[in-house]
């Protein structure tokens, strides 16, 4: 069994493990591979790969994501070599926190190498709200100005340094205000659509606008109002996933994430 770096010349080789029911892996480990902070890692038995992973770092803080294994060749250990495998990138970078998203196959083996449970995050799908009372006059498109702003919004309510997640997308976000000071903001092409916001008001102004067009949303179920208000309006989650920590505690403030960015970044 070997672990090497996966690179461009794997992408062809790895389709056979995308697993029923998620997004196509392809599109993400063609990002992980050329990204600065991104390590993606391949297992290979008998010149087959038989499973990948990336750990994704954020300055202090890392990821892991897309820990798969071959469906054929679970149950031999390979999903706790490749967890321990990415433990050890992260640290290597000087992450004093690790954290990942499990599903309910992955979370027994990431118990068994340390991590907790730090919360839920809960799954709606099919979602329409009809006729939002809200008009949506306090959001506005994103300006050059808003950066700073944006940055330190999620910095404070994520406990991460993730400007190297979102840089990228702040052209096409935006940003709520009823005053001079932005009070969250939505980045709609980020992952499923990152929602952070300091208040309510904000909060939910911005899942309603999200829900215009868009008819999912995961939301930790430390978001009572934003959960609230989701069953308010009839739906209910049809399934949950861990959010679990491996390291030193974060205080990540998950109320105010109005909708996450995804399973391989929170």
């Amino acid at each position: 069994m070997e672990i090497e770096p996966l690179i461009f010349n794997d992408i062809n080789s790895i389709t056979e493990l995308q697993p029923d029911g998620w997004e196509d892996i392809i599109p993400k480990m063609n990002f992980y591979i050329q990204s600065n902070f991104c390590f993606p890692i391949k297992i290979i038995v008998e010149n087959e790969i038989v499973g990948i992973g990336a750990t994704i770092v954020h300055n202090d803080t890392a990821w892991l994501g897309h820990i798969i294994v071959h469906k054929e060749k679970r149950g031999k250990g390979i999903g706790k070599l490749i967890t321990e495998k990415l433990i050890e990138i992260s640290k290597s970078k000087k992450c004093k926190t690790i954290h990942l998203i499990a599903t309910d196959l992955g979370a027994p083996v990431y118990e068994k190498v340390g991590f907790l449970t730090e919360t839920e995050y809960l799954f709606f799908k099919d979602l329409k709200i009809e006729n939002p009372t809200n008009n949506f006059e306090h959001i506005h498109k994103y300006r050059k100005e808003h950066k700073n702003e944006i940055s330190i919004i999620d910095k404070v309510n994520s406990a991460e340094e993730r400007m190297c997640e979102i840089e990228n997308h702040l052209e096409k976000s935006f940003v709520y205000y009823e005053g001079n000071e932005i009070e969250g903001f939505y980045i709609p092409t980020l992952g499923e659509g990152l929602i952070i916001a300091n208040n309510s008001r904000a909060g939910i102004g911005l899942l309603k606008f999200h829900l215009k067009t868009n008819t999912k949303v995961v939301l930790p179920k430390d978001n009572l109002i934003g959960v609230s208000f989701l069953y308010e309006n009839g739906f209910k989650e049809f399934k949950s996933a861990k959010r679990m920590t491996l390291g030193k505690k974060r205080n990540v403030k998950l109320e105010n994430i109005y909708n996450r960015i995804g399973g391989n970044i929170g």
